[in-house]
């Protein structure tokens, strides 16, 4: 394999996490509250959810695996945070992706126009 290959092939195994975590309205429910409200507890970030506390917990789980959260102890309580850096990295695969179709989109713009 290529190291261009070996690359992308990276990038792929990088941004599959990513958009498998946030492919869950549940989820980005629950980014939404930490990107406004800032960290959390189980028991704040559940208050208006329509799902149990133990569901909030998984769904908190899923999003850590991803990089997206991080969790730690405040005495007795799990308090959630997010991570800016996982965002910015989905928000980089986004942009690439975009490129990409604008250069396809561009390609087909010119071989029509050619004809």
């Amino acid at each position: 394999m290529s190291p261009a290959r070996a690359s992308a092939a990276h990038r792929v195994r990088d941004a599959a996490p990513l958009f498998a975590a946030l492919g869950d309205e549940t989820r980005l429910r629950l980014l939404l509250r930490l990107s406004a409200n800032g960290p959390g507890s189980i028991a704040r970030l559940s208050a208006e959810a329509d799902v149990s506390r133990q569901a909030i917990k998984k769904h908190l789980d899923v999003l850590a695996g991803a990089g997206f959260v991080r969790g730690e102890r405040r005495g007795r309580e799990h308090v959630w945070r997010l991570e800016q850096k996982r965002l910015h990295d989905a928000r980089a695969h986004l942009e690439q992706i975009a490129r990409q179709w604008d250069d396809a989109l561009d390609r087909l713009k010119r071989f029509v126009e050619a004809k």
